[in-house]
Parts: C-alpha cells; structure tokens; sequence
C-alpha cells in the first residue's frame, strides 16, 4: 500500500533509498510517497507541482506493480488541484516503464527523455489553433517582468521580418510581476501590430526553478541540460504547430545566464533547421533597456525616469492602485 511520507523518521528513510540508488535527495516537494516492506521502505516518489520525481524503487523489487502504484498516488494527491497532466523527466533507459503508464515522450535527449501524461499538450494546441497561420512565422519568448520599450523596440524589429510572430510569455509564476500582469501589459503592449499573437507557453517551457535534476551524475552540467530541454521543447513541440522557422533574441551584453542561453538557442535550433536571429537591444544614455533596470527604479518610485524606459500602457500600470502588491514585493526583496 502507498502511504505518504510525513515524519522526518520516513523522509529519511526515502533519502536513504533515493541516494542509495546514485540519485540526488532534492528537499523541495508537496508531496512525497512510499510503500514499506516488513517495515523497511522499498519504494518512493515525489511530487512538486506538476512534476513528478525522486521515483526510486528497490533494485529487488523492480518490475512489478509499484511504479503504477506509485503514480496512481502522485495523481491522486493532486485532484484537489484540478489539473490532468503531469511531467516527468528520467533516464532514456527507463522511458518505455512510463510510456506503458500511458506517459507519451515530450523530449528525447541523450542524458534524459520528457514524458507527459494526460492531454496537456494537445489541449494547449487545440485552444490556439484560431491563431495558425502559414507562412513565414516568428517567434520570441519573453518573461516580460514587466514590459519594456526593450521589449516593444525587439517586438516591432522582429514582426517586420516575418509574416506572423507569436510572442509566447513565460507562464510559470515566480517574477515580481504575476503572470496575469504580465502577459496583460504584453497584450496592451503590441495591440498595434496587426501580425503579433499573444499567447501564454502554459506547461511547455522548462525553467531553472522546476527542472529536477536529482537523476543527474554529479558533475553534470545541468545549467546547460536544463536549457536544451526547454529549447528542444520549442522546436519539437510548439515551432511546428504554429509554422514557426525563426526565433528572435536580444543580444546579453551583462548577464552570464542569458548569454550561455542565447549560444546554446544559435546551436540546438540550428540542429532542428530552426534559425535564430540575434537583434540589437534599443539603449537610452548608453545602457540597453532591462526590465530589472526598470524595477529598481520602481523600487525608489523613481517614476519620472521611466517614461524612457517603459510603454505608456505599463507606465499606467505602475501608478496604479493595482500595482500596490508589486511595491511591497519589491520592498520586501530589499528587506533579506
């Protein structure tokens, strides 16, 4: 029977086994399960969010029953939720286990494989299909924390040279600006641009915050990993749906992150004949346009000097009542 892992007592017990099995214990889950053996645990797995994990079955007890049960378990602890798809990533070896679970194969990379269960993917699609169009298309894929004239200058290049772009916004909720904010400010952003469709990535961008990595031997580049997933993931998932043969990015001149992201895009689209263009950020007194600029000075409500730096829809935005919640984030982020 699948029980859940509560007292530390278990939880060390689930380490035990997870590392004893050349894995990575990884602290941060919502959920973590088990199943005991005359008293000894024999099998354990993790869920955080919509990520399944840590699923370790003892060696002796492999090939039986315990992964579906384990899974049943992970899927059920999440009803209350309302979500039908989930994501796990694992070794290429340990693929076809899933795809008898009724997983289907998102990504294929050579360290791990991306499997999804439910009809997340395909219901994502199908709520966008009123924005294919054929041609030559675009894409960029921004944060957007918040909307900047940076933004806009890179919008505005790039659907001059496309016949339609699509500007997927980072959907996961872990920026200063929430989400709906976010994509809100885009929307009012670009409404000038008669060929630039707004839409959301969903599930279908892999971020530094919820890629699991504890599958990975030590030593692993899971920087770089974490990247090629979530670019294979536009090219094999979202780039043919919507037609798209070309990606946009500005040029990083400062953050290290960023750069190394833009060099694997040039590298790994190239490989799935998808081309990158690099595009020069607008600068205003010899500094290129950043959202994180923008933030600081809202930090000190240095609100005279953002009216060279964001749109006026954004700039509305900020000396609103609404973006009360974003002040205090911002404030609180000086406080630790």
């Amino acid at each position: 029977m699948v029980v859940r892992l509560i007292s530390e007592r278990d939880q060390n017990s689930a380490r035990q086994l997870v590392e004893a099995q050349g894995f990575r214990f990884e602290e941060n889950f919502d959920v973590l399960v088990g199943v005991f053996d005359a008293g000894e645990l024999i099998a354990t797995a993790a869920r955080e969010g919509h990520i399944f994990k840590m699923i370790c079955i003892r060696e002796d007890f492999q090939g039986g029953s315990l992964l579906g049960e384990l899974l049943t378990e992970l899927i059920a602890s999440c009803s209350a939720c309302r979500r039908d798809n989930f994501f796990v990533f694992t070794k290429p070896e340990r693929r076809s286990s899933f795809e008898q679970l009724n997983f289907r194969v998102l990504v294929e990379h050579p360290q791990l494989c991306l499997l999804e269960y439910g009809n997340g993917l395909q219901n994502y699609l199908r709520q966008q299909r009123e924005l294919v169009r054929p041609g030559n298309n675009g894409a960029i894929v921004m944060n957007a924390n918040p909307f900047t004239l940076g933004h806009l200058y890179l919008v505005e290049q790039a659907a001059a040279q496309v016949d339609q772009l699509y500007l997927f916004v980072v959907r996961e909720d872990c920026s200063t600006f929430p989400f709906a904010t976010r994509i809100a400010l885009v929307r009012e952003g670009v409404a000038h641009l008669a060929n630039v469709s707004v839409l959301e990535t969903s599930d279908y961008a892999v971020s530094r915050v919820t890629f699991p990595a504890y599958f990975l031997k030590a030593g692993a580049d899971v920087e770089t990993l974490q990247m090629e997933v979530d670019l294979l993931l536009f090219a094999r998932c979202l780039a043919p749906a919507f037609n798209i043969t070309t990606r946009f990015v500005g040029t990083e001149p400062y953050c290290r992150v960023t750069r190394h992201y833009n060099e694997t895009m040039i590298r790994l689209l190239a490989e799935e004949g998808i081309k990158t263009v690099l595009l020069s950020r607008r600068e205003v007194k010899g500094e290129p346009i950043s959202a994180s600029l923008v933030r600081r000075l809202l930090k000190k409500e240095a609100f005279e000097e953002l009216d060279s730096l964001v749109p006026e829809t954004t700039l509305a935005c900020l000396r609103s009542h609404q973006a009360a919640e974003i002040h205090e984030r911002l404030r609180a982020q000086g406080r630790h």
